[in-house]
C-alpha cells in the first residue's frame, strides 16, 4: 500500500481528517496538500505539499514522488462563494475530479474519496426523507458540479473499474478550522457568536431545517466508507449521509440551557433561498446497510462538543 494524499488539506474536514489518517495509519504515510497550506494546523510527522489539483504535471509529480496509492480530493468551492465565482467554481469542482479520475484510469491511484453534498437536491426533490436515488434538480452551481461528478464517478467505475468512493455530506459542524463558505456554516458561526458575543443575526430563517452532521461522526463516516469491502457496496456515485437534523431556532434552544441570555435575530439572505431548495431530513439507510453507517452525535452533544472546543 502507498501513501494517502489529503487535497484541500486545510479547509474544514481536511484538518481533521488528516488527524484521523495520521492516527490509523500512522503520520509518515499521510501527504497534506493544499493550494494554500494553514501551516498553524500542521499534524505532527505528516509532510505538507503545496499543490493545485488543476496543475496536471505538478500533480502527477505529487502523485509518482510520494508513492501515493488513495487520494482523498476535498478542494472545492462551496454553494454561497460558488455563486459569486460561477466560472471558477465549476472549473475547480470538475477540473479537479477529472484530473484525479484520469491518473486512476492510468493506474497511478488505486483508490479515490470525493465528496459530493445535499447540494445535489433541488426544489423537486422530496424534502422529508430524501430517498438515496431521487429526482436531481440542483439550483446552484455547487450542486450542479456535485451532481456532475456523481454521475462521472459512477461512469469511470462501471467503464475502467475505478475504485471511486463518495458520500452526500450535510451541513458539517466542527471548531477546529472556519467555515469555508457553506450555506450551513451559520450552525458553526452562532457558537462562536454565542460564546462571543451572546448574539446571533442569522442569514437561515429560524424555521428552515437542515441535514447536519458533527465533524467527528463525518470524519468517521469517511475513514469507514474507505475502508469498506467494495463488494458490499451497491451504491457507484455517492451515498446519502445523514445524523441530526434541525433548525436555527432548535440549536438557539439548545444554547441557551448553556447560555440563558443569548438571543438570536433573523435576516434571511441569498443563502436561505439556497437552504431553501434542500432536504430537511435525508433518508441513509443504504450507507447504513451497506457498510454498519451509525451516526454518534446528537444536538445535545454536538452543542456540548462545539461550546468545549470554542471555549478552550
Amino acid at each position: 500500500m502507498g501513501k494517502k494524499l489529503v487535497i484541500g488539506s486545510s479547509g474544514q474536514i481536511g484538518v481533521e481528517l488528516i488527524e484521523q489518517l495520521a492516527k490509523d495509519f500512522g503520520a509518515n504515510q499521510v501527504i497534506a496538500a493544499d493550494i494554500k497550506p494553514i501551516l498553524e494546523h500542521r499534524t505532527q510527522g505528516v509532510e505538507y505539499v503545496l499543490l493545485d489539483v488543476l496543475d496536471n504535471e505538478k500533480l502527477f509529480k505529487t502523485i509518482k514522488e510520494h508513492n501515493i496509492s488513495e487520494v482523498y480530493l476535498l478542494a472545492a468551492m462551496l454553494s454561497a462563494v460558488a455563486e459569486k465565482n460561477i466560472q471558477m467554481a465549476w472549473d475547480l469542482n470538475m477540473k479537479g475530479l477529472f484530473n484525479i479520475l484520469d491518473l486512476a484510469k492510468e493506474k497511478h491511484i488505486e483508490k479515490i474519496f470525493w465528496p459530493s453534498s445535499i447540494a445535489v437536491f433541488g426544489p423537486t426533490s422530496p424534502k422529508f426523507n430524501t430517498p438515496q436515488s431521487t429526482l436531481l434538480e440542483p439550483s446552484t452551481v455547487y450542486g450542479i458540479s456535485k451532481m456532475s461528478g456523481e454521475r462521472w464517478c459512477e461512469y469511470y467505475f462501471l467503464k475502467y473499474g475505478i475504485d471511486v468512493r463518495s458520500l452526500r455530506y450535510p451541513g458539517i459542524i466542527s471548531y477546529k478550522s472556519p467555515p469555508g463558505g457553506g450555506t450551513t456554516d451559520y450552525a458553526i458561526e452562532i457558537f462562536h457568536a454565542a460564546i462571543n458575543n451572546g448574539f446571533y443575526n442569522s442569514f437561515i430563517a429560524q424555521d428552515v431545517t437542515l441535514p447536519m452532521i458533527y465533524m467527528q461522526d463525518a470524519i468517521r463516516a469517511t475513514t469507514e466508507i474507505m475502508q469498506a469491502d467494495r463488494n458490499k457496496l451497491t451504491i457507484n456515485s455517492s451515498y446519502n449521509l445523514a445524523a441530526i437534523s434541525f433548525n436555527p431556532e432548535e440549536i438557539a434552544k439548545e444554547i441557551r440551557l448553556l447560555f440563558p441570555e443569548f438571543k438570536i435575530t433573523y435576516n434571511p439572505d441569498f443563502r436561505n433561498k439556497i437552504a431553501l431548495s434542500w432536504p430537511s431530513i435525508v433518508d441513509d439507510s443504504f450507507a447504513r446497510n451497506d457498510w454498519g453507517w451509525k451516526h454518534d452525535f446528537d444536538l445535545k452533544k454536538t452543542t456540548l462538543e462545539m461550546v468545549n472546543g470554542i471555549t478552550k
